[in-house]
Formats: structure tokens, sequence, C-alpha cells
């Protein structure tokens, strides 16, 4: 037994990830419909683990999430331009995503026999206004209850502006109680992305003995959909902003801050990331210490443009799959969502799958459809961490420079 159990330890997550994802394959080809009843097990219980922390991982993300931003020293000039640049990068991902995947449209044309309902009435129905109406939920928990996303994400964002109003006493006592309850959610997360290989098996499986290989083209669409934005939004997008609203070389920024960039695409880890970004930032861009020590510890919190941009392709993607059309507020839907979840999102490998289906549960959208986009979800994670990076640190610069915090004859 315990030979077995280093056995396992001796791989890393991502390639048991992948095995389970190969297994699936193999024996939804080979075995066929026969394994439906056991693969169906192990994907429906992973599933039912990641519905059962949705909600209460976005009372206390969020929460806590607002209470880092309120509790932040300086929220004056510099905090609301940060916020700015934060929300306007992101936003920009989201809508290069979209546009992209309206575009490609890499999920239309795939028959797949999922076993959740869906109905497409549901999702394509309703006005702008009434998308409004339903963020203000009536009584928040029963919107708890029911799992409505976005009212609760909204009371989240009201709870954590308010505390941070209060006296010291009241204020950290209730910071402390939601750091403390999300930093339990996270490691309950940690414990049941354990089983994703399982879980990915099961889903993989399932799809595979259903449909065939024939979702394997749509998956390779939706692969390169992703990595053409997210290489936009890197190389495009950032840069302009760069250029524009801090009139300096995006290239030679992007030379200076080489080191930190490599090392978030290899550990996926914004937060594990921070220290050399913080090196990088102030010794090689000469960006001062007063901007870098606050501005990038907490991008690497709420600033995440490449999840952002991931999270709404994969849940068009899944929609497309589905062959549902979804209107304007559907579609506002998936950007409003895609950019809150991205605030709560932590930045630690594969936070991304779990917010993942805290989209799609706004949009209504079954999360059978994350065990689609696991199989590629690891290389795409490594680009959108060095995205989310990079975004952190031309924010820096452009406020820096706003700032007149910026040594101009830095490398």
């Amino acid at each position: 037994m315990h030979d077995a159990v280093n056995f396992i330890r001796k791989f890393p997550l991502t390639a048991w990830i992948f095995i389970g994802i190969i297994l699936g394959v193999l024996s939804g080809m080979f075995v066929g419909e026969s394994i439906i009843p056991i693969a169906s097990v192990f994907g429906d219980l992973f599933l039912r683990l990641l519905k059962m922390i949705i909600v209460p991982l976005i009372v206390t993300s969020i929460t806590s999430g607002v209470l880092g931003i309120g509790n932040s020293k300086n929220l004056g000039r510099l905090g609301l331009k940060t916020l700015a640049y934060y929300i306007a990068s992101s936003l920009i991902a989201i809508l290069t995503g979209l546009i992209l995947v309206n575009l490609i449209r890499p999920g239309f044309g795939t028959d797949i026999a999922f076993s959740g309902n869906v109905n497409a009435a549901d999702l394509s129905s309703g006005s702008l206004k009434d998308l409004l109406y339903r963020i203000i939920p009536v009584n928040p928990l029963s919107s708890m209850v029911n799992s409505e996303i976005l009212p609760i994400i909204f009371f989240c964002i009201i709870v954590g502006i308010f505390i941070s109003k209060l006296n010291d006493k009241h204020r950290l006592l209730l910071t402390d109680i939601f750091n403390a309850g999300f930093d339990v959610m996270m490691n309950i997360t940690h414990f049941i992305i354990l089983f994703a290989p399982l879980g990915v098996f099961g889903l993989v499986a399932k799809i595979t003995a259903t449909t065939g290989v024939e979702i394997f083209r749509s998956l390779g669409l939706y692969f390169i959909t992703v990595l053409i934005g997210l290489l936009w939004h890197y190389s495009v997008n950032l840069p302009f902003l760069v250029i524009v609203l801090a009139k300096e070389n995006p290239v030679r920024h992007l030379k200076n801050m080489g080191a930190a960039l490599l090392t978030a695409f290899t550990t996926s880890s914004s937060s594990a990331t921070l220290p050399l970004t913080m090196e990088c930032a102030e010794k090689n861009a000469g960006i001062s210490n007063k901007i870098s020590s606050f501005v990038l510890p907490l991008g690497a919190t709420v600033n995440m443009d490449g999840t952002a941009l991931y999270e709404c392709v994969a849940a068009m993607f899944i929609a497309q799959v589905y062959g549902i059309e979804l209107n304007f507020a559907a579609q506002f839907t998936v950007v409003i969502t895609a950019l809150l979840a991205s605030i709560g999102a932590a930045g630690i490998p594969m936070a991304g799958l779990v917010m993942m289906s805290i989209v799609l549960k706004a949009v209504g959208l079954p999360l059978e459809g994350i065990g689609l986009i696991l199989a590629v979800d690891r290389i795409l994670d490594m680009i959108r961490t060095s995205t989310n990076v990079w975004s952190d640190s031309c924010g820096a610069l452009i406020i820096a420079k706003s700032e007149k915090e910026l040594n101009t004859n830095s490398k």
C-alpha cells in the first residue's frame, strides 16, 4: 500500500489527468457504450464535488477579494487607477475572446449527446433589462440555495464594500473570518482536484463512447481559438495600452520582465511568481517600490486577463457544442460573470477550472463540458498565467509612468 502511494506521488497531478484523458478515450473507443455505467459514476461524482463548493467558494473568494482591495493602504488616486486598468484590461481580453469564438465557432457542427438537459429557450431568451433585474437578489439566501451565481456575486461585492467601511475592530474580525473561510475552501478545492483524473476519465470515456472521436476536431478548434485570443491579447492589446498610456517601448518592457514571464509560464501560478515579478519590475523596468508593492500583489489576486478570456471562450464553446445560439443578453452574462469570476480566481494552478464551473452555472450550462476542455487545459493554463503576469506588469508600468514613479534610466 505504501509503495502504491509513493508511486502515485512520483507523478504530478497534470500527468495523471493526461493519463485519465488517454484511458477515457481508449475506453470509449474500444469498450464502447458498455463503459458508460462505470464512466458515469466517476464523472458524475466529480461534477457533484465541484458543484458542492461553487457557492461557498464564491461567497468567501469574492468577499475576501473585495476586502483585500478595500483594506489596501492607499485607495485614493493610485487605487482608482489600478482598479480602472484591471477592469479595462480584463474586459478587453474577454471581448477579444468573445469576438474570436463568434467568428471561428469551434463548437458548432458537433453532435454530442450529453446527459444534461439544456433548455435553449431559457438560455437565449430575456432582455438586458431582465438580466439586470436578475443580478440584484430579492433574497440572497434563496439565491445561494438555488445556486443563482450573479445575484450571489453582487451581494458578496456589496457585503465586502460595507465591511471595509466598519470600525477597525469589526472590520478586522470579519476580514479574518472571510479570509479563513477562503483558505478552507481552497484547501477543499485542492482535495477535490486530486480526483480530477478519475472525473476526467469518466467524462471523456462517456463522451467518446457516445459520439466517437469527432468531438476532438472541435476541441482542436477550441484550443486554437483560445490560443489565438491569448496571443493577440499578449502581443497586441497589452503592448497597445503600454504605447498609448505609458508611451514606453513594450518590447523593452517584455525583455525586462522576461524572467518573471517564463517563471509564470512554467509554474502556472501568478502568486508563486509574484516575488520575481516585483524584482524584475523594480530592478529591470525601473518601477518604484511604491507602485510595484501595491499594484503587483493586487494584480496577482484580482487581475486575471488570460483566465477571463479563457472562461468566456470555454463557456461559449460549450454552448455551441449544445447547438445553442446565445443572444446579446446571454453573452453579456458570460462577459460579466467571466470578469467577476476572474477577480475571485486565486493565482494557483487549475483555479480557472473551478471558476469555469461558476461561469457555466451562471449561464445555465451543464458542467459536463468541463471534461472536454480539461483535455487541453494544462497547456492553455501555462499561457494564460503568463498573460496574467504580463498584464500585471504592463499595468504597473502604465501607473508608474502616470504617477512619475518610473526610473527612465532603467534597462
